[in-house]
């Protein structure tokens, strides 16, 4: 069996591989691999491994980073030191993991839960590693899609297709690069959240999309018009105030 070990700690590596050696006859360690650049390298010119021994912080980077780019179906070992939150989401994932330092015991239990699973291994479906990231580093994986209520339909509108959210009458609405509007139960404050940096809080009503920005006029001397790509009911207006974060953000 082909085993590839990601390990940045070269004594910590050595001592995996003696272990996982004494332990079976049959692996063969097939590489050792201490960095993320060095294991996307790797695994894009050489064959899979039938299964994969990981730290999780390495060098420059989380190893998650590593199987995100490659999308690998090799399943993979965790080998850390990290906190009993991302232990969850491993578990969560199906995915074994070893707490360091570890034992030639502890190794061996992964191992037999490797062979446990071997069988179905190929049935499972696709591990999410954003969302594993994310465990790992604190963040909200933010979503992409928005669910708006049209009738008696569930319509889904893709974030980066909306020109911009508005509020009027105390309702909230957005409309489409393609100039369509539907009504939508988030708050601008809420959407502001979701939306996080392809969109600017221009003011009170209006939460706008770069993509849809056309052109930004002088609207006297502490003002700046905002030109979208489609129609807006009323001018969307950058006070003074916001005019050098709106710039910084249009030149991102």
């Amino acid at each position: 069996m082909n085993v590839v070990l990601i390990e940045d700690e070269k004594l910590v590596s050595e001592d995996l591989s003696d272990i996982l050696l004494s332990l079976d006859d049959d692996i063969n360690i097939s590489q050792t691999i201490s960095s993320v650049k060095e294991a996307v390298s790797y695994f894009k010119n050489h064959d899979s491994p039938q299964l994969i021994f990981s730290d999780i912080q390495l060098g420059d980077g989380y190893s998650f980073e590593i199987f995100k780019e490659l999308q690998t179906t090799t399943p993979v070992i965790y080998c850390t030191a990290f906190n009993q939150h991302a232990l969850q989401a491993f578990e969560n994932n199906g995915i074994a993991y070893v707490l360091k330092p570890y034992s030639k015991n502890t190794i061996k239990q992964a191992l037999d839960k490797y062979q446990s699973l071997k069988k179905t291994f190929g049935q499972q479906q696709q591990v999410n590693y954003d969302n594993l990231l994310a465990a790992i580093t604190g963040q909200t994986i933010k979503p992409q899609t928005l669910l708006v209520n049209f009738k008696n339909k569930i319509i889904p509108i893709k974030i980066a297709d909306v020109a911009f959210f508005t509020i009027e009458n105390k309702a909230t609405s957005l409309v489409t690069l393609h100039n369509q509007q539907f009504a939508i139960s988030q708050t601008l404050d809420e959407l502001e959240e979701i939306c996080g940096n392809a969109f600017f809080r221009a003011n009170r009503q209006f939460l706008i999309n770069k993509a849809s920005v056309k052109e930004v006029l002088h609207y006297g001397l502490r003002k700046l018009f905002v030109n979208l790509s489609v129609e807006t009911h009323e001018e969307v207006v950058i006070n003074k105030v916001k005019i050098t974060p709106f710039l910084n953000w249009l030149k991102e």
